[in-house]
């Protein structure tokens, strides 16, 4: 915007008083000062408005200019309203600095001129901004030579002010602007984002957390100008969510962000050509596990699989198998290619070589479940034909992080739609443990998914346990065995209050012993084994006995 602009909008009541051949000057802010020196807080081609206050006497005109003239100001504007007028020695201090002076008519509010400068500005800068994504969306359209997402929301920040992040339907960070957002504050605004397209609430959603306000605009696959996906859903989408409320933008600022989701998603299309080789890796040597080949062959199409999935390695690694499935509430099937996308994202690897989101990740998929093959380096002191350092293997996945680090999110976009189970297995170091492997994970699979909940995930130590076979025990014997042990002791505590099923949790839990036991309920032994008797005499049962203690102990856990 030029200062000649300014001049001539009536309702600004400026009035020049020097400077006519400087009106072509452009303004790039706007700043209100009564400060004797402002320069550090100056830029350069701002208006600078002031009500003179730091004006004692005529002497103090001469270093103000200087100082504002030398910060590279457009103009400067001095309201009339507290001194009656603009005094002689600022018009001369302002010529001789060539800096042009307005007088701001006493009626006219500081305010007014501000909100109208921040406005013009804001409309220019979103065009010029428009133009630049268009530009970076024919470079990355050929390639990643545009810089990617945090180049173009680096734009966003640099020229309209707005902070941006990129983030996964998990709430991970793809890309954004140098302030970290909290994890938590991610997972909330990925909450958000599916839940709301889930019930088809049309976009941008706003969402006030933590009393930062954020706009959620969805980045669809497929990118600008090509069909959706037939297997896409909320569950797949990134998004980006700004930090402002679009609710009152102008529609020239909102079809901007349209353009920045549909640039991004470029980048998206671009990162998921990248993992086709990954996946094609996973669909074979997971096929040549299923079919039974024999082990040499699986083991030679790892080494292949190796050098992609886990550059720089060095030795054959370890391996893990994950398998998800999505059932969704409606009639529709199993989502094989959904829970490929899951999975993708679920297993990211944040520091993988090259930065791309997708290494060391290889995820194939039937029509109802997807199957990932996670390769776990050595650690560097293990050496091929150790025994103790191939059994015990590095760390892994661990089904109880996996399910706190992504429930949340995926649990709010899949209410009242779906549900998300997922099997991990134990990490493996040869072709021939990875039949086992996957075994193993779909065994787990099927314990998540006799579970409550919209996210449920089992890992290979729960197959070891009672856990296994609880959830495969049908509904009726599962009553009926319950009802035998538990239904007296809870009769009798509804009519005396005797508090008999927890003093037999306590003192299971407690492996029967009566010092422990008493200790935690707070109770008297003699009291304690009173209360054990009572459960003995009204069960028919001893607890001294290690096959009724097991009843006792499966019946609770079942009830």
């Amino acid at each position: 915007m030029r200062l000649r602009t300014l001049l001539d909008t009536e309702a600004l009541g400026l009035r020049l008083l020097g400077g006519q051949d400087e009106l072509d000057r452009t303004v790039r802010g706007v700043m209100t000062t009564d400060l004797r020196d402002p320069s550090r807080y100056l830029s350069g081609g701002e208006l600078v408005l002031t009500g003179l206050a730091w004006r004692r006497g005529p002497e103090d005109s001469e270093p103000f200019v200087r100082r504002v003239a030398a910060a590279g100001v457009a103009a400067l504007a001095a309201g009339e309203a507290e001194v009656g007028g603009v005094p002689r020695d600022l018009v001369e201090a302002c010529e001789r600095h060539r800096l042009p002076l307005f007088a701001v008519d006493e009626d006219v509010a500081f305010a007014t001129i501000t909100e109208y400068v921040v406005r013009q500005v804001s409309t220019e800068r979103a065009g010029d901004l428009a133009a630049v994504v268009d530009r970076h969306r024919r470079l990355m359209s050929s390639g990643p030579s545009g810089g990617g997402p945090d180049a173009v929301l680096d734009l966003l920040v640099t020229d309209l002010d707005l902070r941006a992040w990129v983030l996964s339907s998990t709430g991970r960070r793809i890309a954004g602007s140098a302030a970290e957002l909290p994890a938590q504050v991610r997972a909330e605004l990925a909450g958000e984002h599916l839940a709301a397209t889930r019930t088809g609430r049309p976009g941008p959603h706003r969402l006030t957390v933590g009393g930062r306000t954020f706009s959620l605009f969805a980045i669809r696959p497929g990118g600008p100008g090509r069909a959706e996906k037939p297997d896409a859903s909320p569950l797949s989408d990134w998004l980006l969510a700004v930090e402002a409320d679009a609710g009152e933008w102008p529609a020239e600022r909102l079809d901007l962000l349209t353009g920045v989701t549909q640039l991004i998603a470029t980048e998206r299309d671009r990162q998921d050509a990248a993992g086709a080789v990954r996946r094609r890796l996973a669909h074979e040597v997971l096929e040549l596990v299923q079919t039974g080949a024999p082990p040499a062959e699986v083991a030679a199409r790892l080494r292949v699989a190796a050098p992609v999935l886990l550059p720089g390695a060095g030795a054959a690694p370890h391996w893990q198998v994950v398998v998800a499935r999505v059932d969704w509430d409606d009639e529709r099937p199993s989502g094989g290619p959904a829970a490929q996308t899951l999975l993708e994202e679920i297993l990211v690897d944040p520091s993988g070589p090259g930065g791309d989101p997708l290494e060391r990740v290889a995820v194939a998929h039937d029509d109802e479940e997807a199957m990932a093959l996670l390769p776990l380096p050595v650690a560097p002191g293990d050496r091929e034909g150790d025994e103790a350092a191939e059994a015990a293997g590095p760390r892994g996945l661990r089904a109880d992080e996996l399910l706190r680090s992504v429930g949340g999110p995926l649990a709010r976009g899949l209410d009242g739609d779906g549900r998300l189970t997922i099997g991990v297995s134990a990490s493996v170091h040869s072709a021939e443990g990875l039949r086992g492997a996957l075994e193993e994970a779909r065994h787990a699979r099927r314990v998540a998914a006799a579970r409550p909940g919209r996210v449920c995930v089992a890992g290979h130590e729960e197959l070891a346990s009672h856990v296994l076979l609880l959830p495969f025990v049908p509904d009726d014997v599962r009553r009926a065995f319950t009802a035998r042990l538990l239904d007296p002791l809870r009769a009798y505590d509804r009519r005396h209050r005797a508090e008999l099923i927890p003093t037999l949790e306590a003192f299971l839990d407690c492996d029967g012993s009566w010092t422990r036991c008493a200790t935690r309920l707070h109770l008297h032994v003699n009291t304690l084994r009173y209360r054990i008797g009572r459960i003995e005499q009204l069960t028919g049962r001893d607890l001294s006995r290690l096959e009724d203690k097991v009843d006792f102990f499966l019946a609770l856990r079942m009830s």
